[in-house]
C-alpha cells in the first residue's frame, strides 16, 4: 500500500477515526470546535496514526484541503460534514494564509527571456530518466562528472507559498525546467539559471504526479503530460503553456494517478492507484471494492485505448466484519509507481501494492508485464502472497479496526512495490528486470518469463521501510536505498542507508549506513531526528556516483565504487530565496531528487508520516 507515501504521499487524513462520531454536529459550531470533535483525535496524535500533524494540515492551500475532503482521499471520511461545516473547517485551518497568485506574477522573467528553445536537447524527459527507468545519467549526458558532484554549491533557492511538501520531478529541456510545486496546482516553465518563470499553467486542482515529455495532437506539438489529484491527465504545449487537451483516463472515480504517466510513441501509459486502503479505517465501510489499473491514452486527443485491471470487480463475499457490516473483495493491488517501457518486447512493466480485502489475488505485491499494444497480461511475478492489509490494521492485531483481516487469513505486511521495475543489462549483456520492495528485498527477473534470477534482502522491512520509492542502476551496479524508520516493533532491526549490488549476481558490493543527527539545532527543528532519517526518495545515479536524500532533510552523494560519502548537504533549515517567499527545507522524499542542464535539484519538504515539512526548491552547481 502507500498511504501518504503509501497513500502516497501527502494527502490529509482528516479525522481518520474521530470523523465517524455517532453524534451529530450543529452548523453553529466554530471551526475549532469542528476540528476538536472531528479531527483532533488523529492529527493531534500523529504518532499513533498515519495522519499528518496539525501543523502540516495548516500549510495546505484552501484549494488542496477542500479537494482532499470533497473529492480526494478523505472524501468518504468527510461525507457527514454539511456544506457550511466544511467551509467553516477549511476556513479555520487555513486562516493564517493570505495572498492569491501574486507570487507567480512576481517570478515572471523579463519579456526578452521568456522564449522556449524547442530545438534544445532534452536532458530530463521523465522521472526515470529513460523508458527503462534506470535513473542514470552519464557525465556527458548531464554535464556533471564525479568530480563535479563532490564539489557542488548552492546556486539558488525558491520558495512556494501554501505548500507543506514537494514530491514531483520535472521535465528539463535546454535551460527550461517544467516543474510542478504540486500543492499549488501550477505547472511552471522556469529558467534553470535564474529561477524566473517563463509561463505558468493552472491545472485548477492540486497536482500529484511527476511529468513526462512527448508530443500531443495531430500536429505532434511538443508537450508535457501531467496528472492532477482530480484524475485529469493534461497535455500542455511546452512553448506556450497552452492546454492542448484534458481527459480523465481512470477506471474509477476513486482512483488516483500517483506514479508518473509515461509518453511512448503515440500514447501515454498512465498508472492508476485505487485501493480503498484508507476507506477501510471506517468501521462502517463495506470494505473494499477498488483496485489498481494501467490505462493507455492516445497522445493525439486523449482517447483511452485500453485499460488493464489488476483484478476483477469486487463483489460481496458473504462475510461480515465485527460490526456486522458486509465485506467485499477482491480489492487493492494499486499501481503507485511509474511504468517502465520495454520497446523490444512491446511490454509495460508495472509494480503493485498489497490487497486491501479478501480474497487475496496473485497480482498483489507483484511485478506485472502487460502487452503494450493490447493491454493483456503476459506474465506476473508475485513477491509476497496473501498480503492483505488496510488502514484498519494495527499492531498488535487485537487493537485493529473491524475491517482488518484476521492473521489467520493474511500475512498483514503491507510490503508493496512503491517504485518502478528497472529494465537493465547485466555485465554479460543480458536483459534483466530489477525492482525493490518495502520488505527490503531487491529482485532481479528474466524479462521474458518473470522468473527470478537473483534476490537480495536488507533487513526485515516495514510498511514504510525497505526500498520505498525505488532504485537506480548504472552499467555495473544496482543502488538500493533503505528507509526503515524506527517504529516500536518487535523483532525489527532497522538498516537505513545506501547499498550497492552487483547487477549480474546480486552480490552486495558495499553498504553505507546513514545515522541520526540530533545536534541541538536539528533537534529543535525536528523532534523525530533520531527516528526518521533513512533514505526513502528514489535515488539518482550520475556518472559512477549516486545521489540520495533522507526523510530528515539531508542529501548524500556516494562514490559508486566504494560507497564513500563524497558530498553532503543539510536542507533542514531556512533559506533566502530568489523570489522573496519565506522558505525552509524539510524531509526529502518521493521524486524530489533530479538533475538536468548541468545542475542538481532537490525539492525539500515532505509533510507525510510526521516527516518535517518544507517548501523550497534548491539548485546546485559545481564550484568554479
Amino acid at each position: 500500500m502507500r498511504f501518504l507515501s503509501s497513500w502516497k504521499a501527502t494527502t490529509l487524513s482528516l479525522g481518520l477515526l474521530a470523523i465517524y462520531s455517532a453524534h451529530g454536529l450543529s452548523a453553529e459550531l466554530s471551526g475549532e470546535d469542528l476540528y476538536q470533535q472531528r479531527c483532533a483525535a488523529c492529527h493531534n496524535n500523529p504518532a499513533n496514526s498515519r495522519a499528518p500533524a496539525l501543523e502540516a494540515v495548516k500549510q495546505m492551500s484552501p484549494q488542496a484541503l477542500r479537494y482532499t475532503l470533497t473529492q480526494g482521499i478523505m472524501q468518504q471520511q468527510a461525507a457527514s460534514l454539511d456544506a457550511e461545516q466544511l467551509n467553516t473547517l477549511v476556513d479555520h485551518l487555513t486562516a493564517d494564509q493570505s495572498g492569491g497568485d501574486d507570487w507567480v506574477a512576481g517570478m515572471m522573467c523579463s519579456s526578452s527571456k521568456r522564449a522556449i528553445d524547442l530545438g534544445a536537447s532534452v536532458s530530463l524527459p521523465m522521472v526515470g530518466v529513460d523508458h527503462s527507468s534506470s535513473r542514470h545519467f552519464s557525465a556527458e549526458e548531464l554535464g556533471l562528472s564525479n568530480a563535479d558532484l563532490a564539489n557542488l554549491e548552492l546556486a539558488w533557492a525558491i520558495g512556494f507559498p501554501k505548500t507543506q511538501g514537494l514530491r514531483s520531478s520535472p521535465v528539463i529541456i535546454g535551460s527550461t525546467m517544467f516543474y510542478t510545486p504540486d500543492p499549488t496546482g501550477k505547472l511552471l516553465a522556469m529558467d534553470t539559471e535564474s529561477g524566473c518563470v517563463k509561463w505558468s499553467f493552472d491545472s485548477g486542482a492540486p497536482l500529484r504526479s511527476s511529468i513526462t515529455y512527448g508530443h500531443a495532437g495531430k500536429d505532434k506539438t511538443p508537450a508535457v503530460f501531467l496528472a492532477g489529484r482530480t484524475g485529469q491527465l493534461h497535455a500542455v504545449a511546452i512553448e506556450t503553456g497552452e492546454l492542448l487537451w484534458k481527459v480523465d483516463p481512470r477506471h474509477s472515480k476513486r482512483a488516483g494517478i500517483t506514479g508518473s504517466p509515461i509518453f511512448f510513441e503515440d500514447r501515454i501509459i498512465v498508472p492508476l492507484s485505487a485501493s480503498g486502503v484508507g476507506s477501510a479505517a471506517n468501521p462502517k465501510y463495506e470494505c473494499c471494492k477498488e483496485h489498481g489499473a494501467v490505462a493507455a491514452v492516445s497522445a493525439v486527443d486523449g482517447t483511452v485505448l485500453w485499460t488493464f485491471h489488476t483484478m476483477e470487480e469486487a463483489k460481496y463475499t458473504g462475510e461480515v466484519n465485527k460490526l456486522g457490516v458486509k465485506l467485499r473483495g477482491p480489492s487493492g493491488a494499486p499501481i503507485w509507481s511509474t511504468p517502465t517501457i520495454d520497446a523490444k518486447r512491446r511490454l509495460v512493466y508495472a509494480t503493485t501494492g498489497q490487497n486491501t480485502s479478501l480474497p487475496a489475488t496473485e497480482t498483489s505485491d507483484a511485478i506485472l508485464a502487460i502487452d503494450l499494444d493490447s493491454g493483456e497480461l503476459k506474465w506476473g511475478f508475485q513477491a509476497l502472497a496473501n498480503d492483505v492489509w488496510n488502514l484498519a490494521c494495527r499492531e498488535p492485531w487485537e487493537t485493529s479496526g473491524p475491517n482488518c483481516p484476521h492473521p489467520d487469513t493474511s500475512v498483514l505486511k503491507d510490503y508493496d512495490f512503491g517504485g518502478a521495475a528497472v529494465l537493465a543489462k547485466d555485465n554479460k549483456g543480458n536483459d534483466i528486470l530489477v525492482a525493490g520492495q518495502k520488505s527490503g528485498d531487491v529482485w532481479a527477473l528474466n524479462p521474458d518469463t518473470g522468473k527470478v534470477i537473483w534476490n537480495q534482502r536488507f533487513g526485515t522491512g516495514t510498511p514504510l521501510g525497505g526500498v520505498h520509492w525505488g532504485i537506480a542502476v548504472d552499467d555495473k551496479r544496482v543502488y538500493a536505498p533503505i528507509n526503515d524508520p524506527m517504529p516500536k516493533t518487535a523483532n525489527f532491526t532497522p538498516e537505513p542507508g545506501m547499498n550497492a549490488l552487483d547487477i549480474t549476481t546480486g552480490e552486495v558490493l558495499w553498504r553505507t549506513p546513514v545515522t541520526a543527527d540530533c545536534s541541538p539545532e536539528r533537534k529543535e527543528r525536528y523532534a523525530l531526528c533520531n527516528v526518521k532519517f533513512g533514505l526513502s526518495a528514489i535515488p539518482l545515479a550520475i556518472d559512477s556516483s549516486v545521489v540520495a536524500a533522507a526523510i530528515d532533510g539531508r542529501v548524500y552523494i556516494f562514490n559508486g565504487e566504494s560507497g564513500e560519502v563524497v558530498w553532503q548537504f543539510d536542507t533542514l533549515r531556512e533559506f533566502e530565496t530568489l523570489n522573496g517567499i519565506e522558505a525552509h527545507g524539510g524531509g526529502v522524499d518521493s521524486h524530489s531528487v533530479f538533475a538536468g542542464n548541468g545542475m542538481l535539484f532537490i525539492g525539500s519538504g515532505y509533510g507525510g508520516f510526521r516527516q518535517p515539512t518544507g517548501n523550497v526548491l534548491l539548485a546546485f552547481k559545481p564550484k568554479r
